[in-house]
């Protein structure tokens, strides 16, 4: 994937790195370490998680951070990528704002409770806020069989933009009603379904307006999408169901199975269009 030559400090970022755990709560953090092995093993969302963490008074305090363009290689990636993001949706949604990035290490306050890396990169909208540890990206790579190529970690983030998106839009609200009024656990899951999917979708809307929007400087290269939905497809909750040793069970998918992500990854990359991430057709 090309990108060192796209514009730098676009993407909000505000560094934690080296900077240690901050707004630590005792029962909470159990909660939400518990949690964080459910979303490896079995899928379930950081924004259900964060959620839970918020009700049960583990919110942690906001510790701030270096606000500005990291200078290191994983930093810059994020920078760069992440206002390529911004410019792409800026483009394609009126009233667009961008979301505040936190680069962290381990854990970090977060305004929907304390957030782990062991959680993966996550979203919340209680902060409109993106948080990410780099370390996922190796451990994506080296414990979930997904590709470690650039697009793959670009993906990742643009996903996690989606929901920023979903915010923006009114549709996490939505869900969320959506999930209080369902009348088991399977029907609510479906709507957590279609979010994910949705985001996986405006993750390839991003991709295909990529070059558009930085005049060529952040752009895929042959075999990029390939990378990209390899990484879908290791990270459905199928997938990751089978990894962690259990059975498949299609009713607890909260992000979709392999099959599903490589699709709405693809319809946004192939049509290069929002609207045609409707995901809760027929819901």
């Amino acid at each position: 994937m090309r990108w060192r030559g796209g514009q730098r400090g676009g993407g909000g970022i505000q560094d934690r790195r080296g900077m240690g755990a901050g707004g630590i709560a005792g029962g909470g953090l159990g909660v939400m370490v518990l949690a964080a092995i459910g979303y490896l093993v079995f899928g379930i969302p950081p924004e259900t998680t964060t959620q839970l963490a918020t009700q049960l008074g583990a919110a942690g305090s906001q510790a701030e951070g270096e606000r500005g363009t990291p200078e290191d290689e994983a930093g810059l990636f994020v920078d760069v990528i992440g206002g390529n993001v911004n410019a792409v949706w800026s483009d394609l949604l009126m009233g667009y704002h961008a979301p505040t990035v936190v680069l962290y290490e381990v854990g970090t306050g977060t305004g929907c409770g304390f957030g782990q890396a062991a959680m993966g990169p996550f979203y919340c909208p209680a902060d409109q806020t993106v948080y990410l540890d780099l370390g996922f990206w190796e451990q994506m790579q080296t414990q979930l069989g997904a590709s470690g190529a650039d697009f793959a970690k670009a993906y990742v983030i643009a996903h996690e933009f989606g929901h920023h998106i979903q915010t923006l839009t009114g549709a996490s609200d939505d869900v969320r009603r959506a999930q209080a009024r369902a009348t088991s656990e399977a029907e609510a899951n479906r709507f957590s379904v279609a979010l994910e999917l949705q985001a996986d979708c405006y993750a390839g809307v991003w991709a295909a307006n990529a070059a558009r929007l930085s005049g060529g400087e952040v752009a895929l290269r042959p075999g990029d999408l390939e990378e990209g939905l390899k990484t879908a497809a290791a990270i459905g909750d199928d997938a990751l169901q089978q990894r962690g040793g259990g059975r498949v069970s299609p009713d607890s998918f909260t992000h979709g199975s392999s099959e599903q992500r490589v699709e709405w990854l693809t319809r946004g990359y192939e049509t290069g269009d929002p609207a045609a991430c409707d995901t809760f057709r027929g819901y």
